[in-house]
């Protein structure tokens, strides 16, 4: 007898075997670490001659590895597939022109490979809000294969079934087995009510569920027998399409799922109108080369636009200022949005900072990953988990220690101040901090705290780190004269090297004045076993870290750097046992 899943899926799939689109490339997880990719690539002598050569594109994997973008191989085969999944996304963004192929036949719209008027528009942008109508303009264009003479937007199709079924319950929050299941495996060929019939079957299935995992599982094994491929896929290109998906701004993360960003469903209803388009391919490609239009390109819904940011702040009593222009030119008006999403992205950001103090268990489970630093997720709770990706270890890493002292709270900066790094909308890191100050600054009442964090390990941790922390601390050491300014180091491991700068502590500022600075170096298990342990005995507060640091600060005396080191530990172990 068939389940109600089986049932369901078999209404939805049985006249259509299963095919998963994918806007990315799962060897290029991120989008948004495009940017600094395709600079490079733009200044590469492998610009423009990527085609049909192996050599180079491994002399781009190289020359992204130097920037720490890229993981090189000598092989080259290996190093140039690097480099053609970088080239796959750029041209599915519209960012270069396409290589030859059966749709296009001989004609090509520019020179392949390289820069389109997208590209370069992209290439400007300085700013994610700027960066991310680059990422819409180049996702809502229909290049998808649909019928014989049709092509599709994916992200158009997404937003298209989550209005649908916003008519349909009041939200359009999609869960995250709601969409591997029911929309990265359908298209404009499906019957939507069909669609949205299943998704509320599967969230009431759910709802009702003992097990939500095993549900899961369960369900994305029923939905596999429609496809023909392995079944792992549906997670793999889930995860990617969410990233790709939520990366244009127009969407955001709802949990594990997706949602709509609310001021932008004016915008979404009329980017649907566009899901299907039976224009030629050729018209289709140079369209999305030059970036296609969007709603707000027209001065009205521009203002309409504005307006829905300018309610946003007023409902949640956020003061803001405008710049001086008037709503004259499309040009005014979205410098004004920019203003106002600004100020609504800082408001947003410090409620996430708020909240920070009750997510300390995932806080913590974040640093354990990172310790590993294997890719694994971690599941802690029944419908949640954890995961590092390994390329993005190091700016994890920021992000995780910027969000534990955000939960330890008191901090007198502003979150977006106390971080050297940017984040995306769903405050996920974007690139790890500049190297022109430190990656993490919070100052409280009493004292400020200067944090560095590194993954590497190696003996060239010292020779990367000490000169760059020694001179961050000191100049936060002069600029805040009133009160002590303190450094903590954090490492998987802490070289003995690394040790011994930080046990001395100088530094010499440019007039010859001698700083004595005081920077303690902690494992990342350390301080992860430590954050646990305030929190579960009610001890969370900045001075219980700077006690903690005193302690380990004054252990350092007549002791060489591997002593002081086993002195941290012990001193540490000691708190947590007592």
């Amino acid at each position: 007898m068939e389940t109600t899943l089986e049932t369901g899926f078999k209404n939805l799939f049985e006249k259509n075997q299963i095919n998963i689109w994918t806007i990315g490339n799962t060897g290029a997880r991120n989008p948004l670490r495009l940017p600094g990719i395709f600079s490079i690539y733009t200044q590469s002598q492998s610009y423009g001659h990527l085609a049909n050569s192996k050599e180079n594109q491994a002399r781009l994997t190289h020359d992204l590895s130097l920037h720490g973008l890229a993981t090189y191989s000598d092989k080259i085969s290996t190093a140039a597939i690097i480099a053609r999944k970088f080239r796959y996304v750029f041209e599915k963004f519209g960012f270069i022109y396409p290589e030859k192929n059966k749709k296009l036949g001989n004609k090509l719209p520019g020179p392949a490979d390289t820069i389109t008027p997208l590209g370069k528009t992209f290439l400007a942008a300085e700013t994610l809000d700027a960066q991310q109508e680059c990422y819409l303009r180049g996702l809502i264009t229909p290049i998808e294969t649909l019928g014989d003479s049709s092509f599709f937007s994916p992200l158009l199709w997404t937003i298209k079934v989550l209005l649908a079924l916003e008519k349909r319950t009041g939200s359009c929050d999609l869960n995250y087995i709601e969409f591997v299941t029911c929309v990265q495996t359908t298209s404009p060929n499906y019957d939507i009510d069909k669609i949205i019939n299943m998704i509320l079957s599967i969230r009431d299935l759910r709802k009702n569920a003992v097990n939500k995992k095993k549900f899961d599982k369960t369900t994305k094994e029923t939905v596999a027998k429609y496809y023909d491929k392995k079944i792992h896929n549906f997670d793999d290109y889930g995860d990617l399409n969410i990233r790709y998906l939520v990366c244009t701004g127009i969407l955001k993360r709802a949990g594990r799922g997706i949602t709509i960003v609310s001021e932008y469903k004016d915008i979404a209803k009329e980017l649907i109108k566009g899901v299907t388009s039976t224009d030629s391919y050729m018209d289709l490609v140079v369209q999305h080369c030059n970036g296609a239009k969007l709603p707000q390109d027209n001065l009205q819904t521009a203002i309409k636009l504005m307006k829905n940011y300018q309610n946003a702040l007023k409902s949640n009593n956020v003061k803001y200022s405008i710049p001086p222009l008037s709503l004259n030119t499309v040009k005014n008006v979205n410098t004004i949005i920019s203003s106002l999403k600004s100020a609504l992205s800082k408001f947003n950001e410090d409620q996430y900072a708020l909240k920070q103090k009750d997510e300390w268990f995932e806080i913590y489970n974040y640093m354990l990953c990172l310790i590993k630093n294997n890719g694994h997720k971690r599941i802690i709770g029944d419908d949640k988990y954890v995961q590092v990706p390994t390329s993005e270890a190091a700016s994890y890493l920021e992000w995780t220690t910027w969000r534990s002292f955000l939960a330890i709270d008191h901090i007198l900066n502003q979150p977006y101040e106390a971080r050297g790094f940017k984040i995306d909308q769903d405050y996920l890191p974007v690139g790890t901090a500049p190297g022109n100050g430190p990656d993490l600054f919070f100052e409280f009442k009493n004292f400020a705290i200067v944090i560095e964090v590194t993954m590497s390990t190696n003996s060239r941790q010292e020779a990367m780190e000490g000169e760059p922390v020694r001179r961050h601390v000191a100049d936060y050491v002069e600029k805040y004269s009133d009160k002590p300014v303190i450094g903590i180091f954090i490492a998987n491991k802490i070289d003995s090297n690394t040790a011994e700068t930080f046990r001395v502590g100088i530094w010499y500022a440019k007039n010859d004045k001698r700083l004595t600075l005081k920077i303690v170096p902690f494992t990342l298990t350390q301080f992860a076993e430590y954050f646990k342990y305030m929190f579960e005995n009610n001890k969370a507060t900045p001075e219980q870290v700077v006690q903690l640091f005193k302690e380990c600060l004054r252990a350092k005396d007549g002791k060489y750097a591997s002593e002081w080191k086993q002195a941290i530990n012990n001193i540490v172990q000691e708190e947590i046992n007592s």
